[in-house]
């Protein structure tokens, strides 16, 4: 559950600790219990970094940028020595002050982003997609490029489009950086005039009249997951940066309708595939994006409503699967506070569930008592070894 923990509001509790969750509940008291951190205890992941370690990747030595995760994920086939960035359709006036980061939170940006895909600057290929809504992933294909440049994203309201700068001496961070504020500015001159927006402004709508660049990577060198481990993995989740994650760990993407990573998504279609993909996979991440969505809004109780649905998710699972022959782990990739709005780096609980798992005292699945369980405090590159030690898949390390 994506962003699940929280720090105890002023009644000293938690979405998690207020939701109705029978089901968890019950799986708590059958399993041994913790918290963790996904990247180290302290520091404050992004949900990529974490889902890297998660997946027992070192983030530190894969991580080059949330770009090329989202370009994966929407579809587009990058390649070693791409340059990727995700992307905001955003409203700016004719001095390039941002008006609105997610232009109304536009819904139908495809005919805007065929506008600068198949771009060429510099001999450069511009590769562009929409992500969903506002949301959009860019490629620059060529040769002497670099990820070592600065964002063209503000950030924030009423500031204008920063300019992208080259963060060293290289003529390839130089003209990296060149062609993307070119490209910043074509956008512009490409979308500001468009029908949509026009149509837009008639009904006094924010227009999508930019793109702001952020999250640049360089496409980076991943051990596939059925290499590293000897055993074939899926993927079910909602969003464009789980799934490309997923993609360029060599995980199968199951595609679920209506799985979007709003809190609105197909619970019972994720369960559903769930319970399908256990009879043909040996190990399967399921990022439920609801609980983060709703964190980030500071929504208390649309994150009980979410726990409360995964709940249901769980019970379904439960009740058409043979227990005896699946591990769970249920938690977290970080902590988002609804007080705080953002990522931080409190400890998510943790448990894990099946046969021969010594058991702990702990019955309720919250901030507050996995603390007290058997696995303590471990890391999520820790999480992956403990599973595939208790479903027999590890190497024993030594004579």
């Amino acid at each position: 559950m994506d962003g699940l923990g929280d720090r105890p509001n002023k009644d000293d509790s938690t979405p998690l600790k207020e939701s109705n969750t029978p089901t968890l509940d019950k799986l708590c008291s059958e399993s041994i219990c913790g918290i963790m951190n996904a990247v180290g205890k302290g520091v404050r992941p992004g949900s990529d970094t974490a889902h890297l370690a998660i997946l027992g990747y070192n983030p530190y030595k894969v991580y080059t940028g949330r770009g090329p995760f989202e370009a994966s994920g929407v579809g587009i086939d990058v390649k070693p020595g791409d340059i990727a960035f995700r992307c905001n359709f955003a409203t700016v006036d004719e001095n390039m002050v941002v008006l609105d980061r997610r232009a109304g939170r536009i819904k139908d940006s495809e005919p805007l982003a065929k506008e600068i895909d198949g771009l060429e600057i510099d001999g450069v290929k511009v590769i562009f997609k929409q992500s969903g809504g506002y949301r959009a992933a860019l490629v620059l294909r060529g040769e002497g490029l670099s990820d070592k440049i600065t964002e063209g994203d503000p950030h924030k309201e009423g500031l204008k489009i920063p300019e992208v700068k080259p963060l060293d001496d290289s003529e390839n961070s130089k003209r990296t950086a060149e062609i993307v504020n070119k490209l910043i500015k074509l956008s512009y001159e490409k979308l500001n005039n468009h029908p949509i927006n026009e149509e837009r402004r008639k009904n006094n709508l924010p227009v999508a009249n930019v793109i702001l660049p952020r999250g640049v990577g360089k496409v980076p060198h991943m051990e596939k997951f059925s290499d590293k481990y000897g055993i074939r993995g899926a993927c079910i989740a909602g969003t464009g940066l789980i799934k490309g994650i997923a993609k360029m760990a060599g995980l199968d993407f199951i595609d679920v309708p209506g799985a979007t990573g709003t809190p609105y998504t197909n619970y019972m279609g994720k369960a559903e595939a769930i319970v399908d993909c256990l009879k043909k996979y040996d190990f399967i991440l399921v990022n439920i994006k609801g609980t983060d969505e709703a964190s980030h809004d500071g929504n208390y109780n649309l994150k009980k409503e979410v726990i409360e649905k995964v709940d249901k998710m769980l019970e379904y699972i439960f009740d058409n699967i043979n227990k005896e022959e699946v591990y769970f782990a249920i938690t977290g990739d970080h902590s988002t506070p609804i007080e705080v709005k953002d990522h931080s780096a409190d400890p998510v609980p943790v448990l894990i569930y099946g046969k021969s798992v010594r058991k702990d005292d702990v019955n309720k699945f919250d901030e507050f008592s996995t603390y007290k369980g058997g696995l303590h405090w471990i890391t999520g590159n820790e999480l992956l070894n403990i599973l595939l030690d208790l479903a027999g898949y590890s190497k024993k390390f030594g004579a």
